[in-house]
């Protein structure tokens, strides 16, 4: 009788395993199975001697367009579709939206030998408004996209009316402020170890405060998805590389030449600070206050303006999008 109890233990356990690896999603090198909210189109073009394609998608605006096309820039645990109800908030009210994946994120190419520099991803969105015609537009970046939308207001800054940064990282430079340095091989090792506690448990800590919501479900599937499938290896290295990065390149000590009027959504309960985790206690426990951060920022800025959501974390477009998407559309009439 014991031998059956444990047999039967045993085929339990290897049902609940499968069940839930069944229930992990799985999805192709470049998102494939994956569904964006609006189609995605193709930015073929030649970086560092090879050729790359761009996943985008260009959302015209519905009704009477009012003649203004927003960029928006994902950050990087998040997806061009992660701006899925910015896109219809802003083509709603007129506004054409292009919302690209950047090289090595998500449903564009994931090329092993690339330079990954801010300098380079804005110089490949600024190809990209080339080929699209666009000559100027309204620049919104979240979180790593905030540093490239910084970085592209600086280098192209005949292509920006207008820069919004949402809760954007690098606005303290974590390897002055004592941070230790890690190398790409072991940011790619931790990469490999991603799965879906870690990857929801960060996002409830940073992103919500704490407070989850059935819909945050399906931003951690859709990152979880990457890390579980086929191209698990090279996604893992692109983010290792692209955390390198942002660590090494920080753009705050350079805003003072961004001279495109700014608007700053801060949430305050964001405490996100890439590589506070290798940092010493006393280090760490100063890193990521973005209510100070947010503050220290727009005074750097030449026409900066704030808008603080104290209680809302990382990603108040997803936290909390009406109260987020109208600040976002008063300071965009400001314009």
């Amino acid at each position: 009788m014991p031998r059956l109890s444990h047999t039967l233990l045993f085929a339990s356990l290897l049902a609940s395993s499968a069940l839930a690896q069944a229930a992990t999603p799985s999805y192709g090198e470049q998102l494939e199975g994956f569904d964006y909210p609006h189609p995605q189109q193709r930015f073929e073009f030649q970086s560092q001697g090879q050729t790359l394609s761009m996943a985008y998608m260009d959302v015209a605006a519905k009704g009477q367009a009012n003649g203004r096309t927003v960029v928006l820039l994902h950050g990087k645990n998040f997806c061009g579709a992660t701006w899925e109800q910015t896109i219809t908030t802003l083509t709603d009210k007129g506004y054409r939206v292009i919302a690209p994946d950047q090289i090595g994120f998500c449903a564009s190419s994931k090329p092993r030998g690339y330079q990954f520099s801010f300098n380079q991803l804005a110089l490949n969105t600024q190809a990209l408004l080339d080929k699209l015609g666009v000559s100027q537009a309204t620049v919104v970046g979240h979180s790593m996209g905030g540093m490239l939308a910084a970085r592209f207001a600086i280098n192209h800054p005949q292509s920006v009316q207008q820069l919004v940064l949402v809760n954007p990282i690098g606005l303290e430079d974590w390897q002055a402020q004592g941070v230790p340095y890690a190398s790409i091989d072991q940011l790619n090792q931790g990469e490999l170890k991603a799965n879906h506690e870690s990857i929801k448990n960060y996002q409830l800590r940073f992103y919500y405060n704490g407070q989850w919501k059935p819909e945050y479900d399906h931003w951690v599937d859709m990152q979880v998805g990457l890390y579980h499938g086929k191209g698990r290896e090279i996604v893992a290295w692109n983010q290792a590389q692209t955390a390198d990065m942002l660590f090494t390149q920080p753009v705050i000590h350079e805003f003072g030449r961004i001279q495109a009027p700014t608007l700053l959504l801060i949430g305050g309960k964001d405490r996100t600070a890439p590589g506070a985790n290798r940092a010493p206690k006393e280090v760490a426990e100063r890193l990521g206050n973005y209510p100070e951060l947010g503050r220290k920022a727009k005074a750097l800025l030449a026409k900066g303006t704030l808008v603080e959501f104290p209680e809302l974390g990382h990603s108040p477009q997803v936290e909390a999008p009406e109260r987020f998407h109208q600040a976002l559309l008063e300071g965009l009439a400001q314009q």
